[in-house]
C-alpha cells in the first residue's frame, strides 16, 4: 500500500510538470502573495486549511501610470463535518483602464487521504465574469470612433474551472485551468476587448523545520496561457518564532518583491509585499503594492496546532 501511495505521489508530480511544459503570460489577475490567497487560483484548495478561513486582498499595481490594474480579492472557505468535502466562495474585482471585471465564483473540493497527513484533492469551481467598459477612461479615446463610443455594462459570461492539489503537513502542489469557458477581457495594450484563452496554474512549495524557531518555505507559481510565454513567480520565505514573516520573489522578466508578514495571533495574519519593476516599464512606475489579512476562525485548539505557512 505504501508503494503504491509513493508511485501515485510519483505520476502526480510528473503529469504536473509535463503539462505545464506543454502549455505555452497571462491576461488573469496576478498576486505575488499567491500562497496565502490559494482558492483564487485552485478551487481544489477549499477546505484544505481544516477550519473556517477568509482572506482579503488588496493589490495596487504599477503606482504613478495612471489606468494601472487594481485588484481586490475575497476568498472565503471551510471543509463540512467529514472533511473530505470542502466548500469555498471567491470574489475578485479587477480593474485596468477604462475596465472593471467582476469574478464570482463557487467552489467544491472533494479529498481523498492517501496516509497520515497526505490528502489528493479535487476541485471545480463555477461562476459569472461581468465585464464594463467605459471608453471615455480610455487613453486614446477619439469621440468620432463609433467603436469607442459603445461602452460594455455588465457583460456576463459563465465560468467553470477545474484544479488538482496535493497536500501533507510539509508540501503541497497543485494545478488548476480557472475557466474552461472563453469569454471577453479588456487588452491594455491594444485597448480593444479580445477573447480570453485557457490559463494554466501549477504552484507546489515545501516547508523547512530549520530549528524549533525558525521555518523556510521555498515557492513557486507558474502562469502559462495558451500562445503566450511562461511565466513563473519563485520565492522564498522564512517564518520566525511563528510569529514574523519575511521574505522575497521574483517575477519573470516583470519584477523583484520583498514580502512581510506578521501573525498577530493563531487566527490573524497580515501580510504585505512590494514589488520593484526590473522591466523597461520601471521607467514609468514606483512600483506595486499589496496586503493581505487571513483570519481563520477556530473551533477549538487541535484544529490548528500552530499558525500555517500555506
Amino acid at each position: 500500500m505504501k508503494l503504491y501511495i509513493k508511485s501515485l505521489e510519483t505520476y502526480f508530480i510528473l503529469i504536473c510538470s509535463f503539462i505545464t511544459f506543454c502549455v505555452s503570460a497571462q491576461q488573469d489577475p496576478e498576486y505575488t502573495q499567491y500562497m496565502y490567497n490559494t482558492m483564487a487560483v485552485n478551487p481544489a484548495y477549499a477546505g484544505s486549511t481544516g477550519t473556517l478561513e477568509a482572506a482579503l486582498l488588496y493589490r495596487s499595481q504599477w503606482i504613478g501610470i495612471d489606468g494601472a490594474p487594481e485588484t481586490q480579492s475575497f476568498t472565503i472557505q471551510s471543509p463540512l463535518r467529514n472533511e473530505q468535502i470542502g466548500l469555498g466562495l471567491s470574489v475578485v474585482n479587477d480593474k485596468i483602464g477604462p475596465s472593471n471585471e467582476l469574478y464570482i465564483d463557487g467552489n467544491f473540493a472533494y479529498s481523498i487521504p492517501l496516509g497520515y497527513e497526505k490528502r489528493l484533492a479535487f476541485g471545480l469551481k463555477a461562476g459569472m465574469r461581468m465585464l464594463n467598459v467605459d471608453w471615455s477612461k480610455g487613453r486614446y479615446y477619439d469621440q468620432n470612433d463609433v467603436l469607442l463610443n459603445q461602452n460594455i455594462d455588465n457583460q456576463a459570461k459563465l465560468a467553470v474551472g477545474a484544479g488538482i492539489y496535493y497536500y501533507t503537513d510539509k508540501w503541497y502542489v497543485g494545478l488548476s485551468v480557472p475557466s474552461f469557458i472563453q469569454s471577453n477581457y479588456y487588452d491594455d495594450v491594444q485597448e480593444s476587448i479580445d477573447y480570453d484563452r485557457l490559463h494554466y496554474y501549477l504552484m507546489g512549495g515545501y516547508v523547512f523545520d530549520l530549528n524549533p524557531n525558525l521555518k523556510f518555505k521555498p515557492a513557486f507559481l507558474v502562469k502559462a496561457v495558451t500562445g503566450a510565454p511562461v511565466t513563473a513567480d519563485i520565492s522564498a520565505n522564512f517564518m520566525i518564532a511563528e510569529k514574523f514573516v519575511i521574505g522575497g520573489s521574483y517575477r519573470t522578466d516583470d519584477s523583484i518583491s520583498v514580502l512581510a508578514g506578521f501573525q498577530i495571533s493563531k487566527s490573524f495574519y497580515i501580510g504585505y509585499a512590494f514589488d520593484y519593476t526590473v522591466s523597461d516599464l520601471n521607467k514609468y512606475n514606483d512600483g506595486s503594492h499589496e496586503i493581505i489579512l487571513r483570519y481563520q476562525f477556530n473551533k477549538g485548539e487541535s484544529k490548528i496546532k500552530s499558525p500555517r505557512f500555506f
